[in-house]
């Protein structure tokens, strides 16, 4: 149960189609409280959407999205540890939200993973020496973030990765 910050600007863009597109121009054209829970509802369910797809599974899955914040909520309950910061992961790394208040609880649970923003300039070797010593342990940090991340290559300022405990 933690509320963690992440970089509004970057990530996957999953509101600019479909139900959250409509619900946006709503809101342009006329900002009422009906437009906005509309709009919240359908990047919640965008958010929600986008879990599912990573093929992370939790019981009773919950999003909502609070538009004036930028903040997500998301609870339900996790089979293991990898797969909340994997949904944590998914509910934040996506543009407009700035932060995920984390309501998940776990089945199995284990030790936390750390967080990790990168930056300009970053590659997973540079982000396994920093937390492993070692460079070539790499992979370990591409595999925690799987399916999110596609090659180890792709990684992008702003995103937040996990760093699984050495």
């Amino acid at each position: 149960m933690s509320l963690i910050s992440f970089i509004k600007e970057a990530g996957e863009k999953l509101f600019g189609k479909g139900e959250a597109k409509a619900a946006q121009e709503a809101v342009a054209q006329q900002a009422s409280a009906e437009n906005l829970e509309r709009l919240n509802r359908a990047a919640g369910d965008a958010i929600a959407t986008y879990i599912g797809s990573m093929g992370l599974k939790v019981d009773s899955l919950d999003v909502g999205f609070d538009g004036s914040s930028g903040t997500v909520t998301v609870a339900g309950v996790a089979a293991d540890q990898s797969t909340k910061e994997k949904v944590v992961l998914c509910c934040g790394n996506v543009a407009t939200v700035a932060a995920v208040n984390d309501m998940l609880t776990v089945a199995t649970p284990a030790d936390e993973s750390k967080y990790y923003t990168v930056v300009s300039g970053d590659n997973l070797s540079k982000i396994a020496k920093q937390f492993y010593g070692n460079p070539n342990k790499y992979p370990v940090i591409f595999e925690a973030n799987k399916p999110m991340l596609t090659h180890p290559d792709k990684i992008y300022p702003g995103q937040l990765l996990r760093i699984p405990p050495a």
